[in-house]
């Protein structure tokens, strides 16, 4: 059975799809066989592996919720796509804001998703869950899903404070959803560590939070690339391969093997 993690962050611009995308395609250089569901209406880590008319497709997330939520029979394949990278995954559209809203009055609401996954998580060794900027029912959803979550922050003074609604929103899913919900780590994304605000922010956010949740020594750095590469549909590790980026999506790909042994 696949390990299912959910890369969550309320605030966007965290490269959450960046990291859901890279740690991905890390984990199939690995030789692991891996999933990405894109949960985020924006479908950000979809057109980042070249899927981007997503909006105009009936195969998405979107339907699948909606076909459970209807009480239909999903199909088999789950609309999962294949990618020239070597991870598979379950597309979003604009759509899926509107299955948010269905959620709310649905019976059973958190575990739509999981019954979706259910289906196919005896096919991988790791399944990604891409999450929206909010902690709406989608999100709630890919909590209920899932065995960890992986956070993802900019190394900024605001982001780091409003880690404290997220992990109140994890430690209520955990007592009253999915008591197996475990905190697989914060990452450091996008990081200039030339400055001393990035240094002091970091050390701010070990001080805080380091004694009870595990913090990734590697981090990644911000580079013009990385939006590059989306652009290009590609991964980093397709586009630069040997570039700063690529080798500490590599580190933390280990890392993350290593400490969820």
């Amino acid at each position: 059975m696949a390990k299912i993690i959910s890369v969550v962050n309320q605030k966007g611009g965290t490269g959450k799809s960046a990291c859901a995308a890279n740690l991905g395609v890390g984990l199939a250089l690995m030789n692991k066989k891996v999933l990405v569901v894109d949960a985020d209406p924006q479908s950000d880590v979809s057109a980042g592996f070249g899927f981007r008319d997503c909006d105009n497709s009936n195969e998405t997330l979107t339907t699948l919720m909606e076909m459970v939520l209807n009480d239909e029979d999903i199909p088999e394949d789950c609309f999962i796509q294949h990618t020239e990278e070597g991870i598979d995954i379950i597309c979003s559209n604009i759509g899926l804001a509107g299955t948010e809203v269905q959620l709310v009055n649905a019976m059973s609401r958190e575990f739509v998703l999981k019954q979706i996954l259910n289906r196919v998580k005896d096919r991988y060794d790791t399944i990604l869950i891409d999450c929206m900027p909010s902690l709406g029912m989608i999100t709630i959803n890919a909590l209920a899903a899932s065995d960890e979550v992986l956070i993802p922050v900019e190394a900024s003074y605001l982001p780091i404070k409003g880690l404290q609604q997220l992990l109140k929103t994890i430690g209520k899913v955990r007592r009253q959803i999915n008591p197996k919900l475990q905190i697989a780590g914060i990452l450091f994304s996008m990081v200039d560590a030339h400055t001393n605000d990035a240094r002091n922010n970091m050390e701010l956010l070990h001080n805080a939070y380091g004694n009870q949740i595990h913090v990734f020594d590697n981090y990644i750095p911000f580079s013009v690339r990385m939006k590059e590469a989306v652009r290009e549909g590609q991964s980093i590790f397709k586009y630069e391969p040997k570039g700063k980026v690529a080798k500490a999506y590599m580190s933390f790909t280990e890392e993350v093997l290593e400490h969820g042994r």
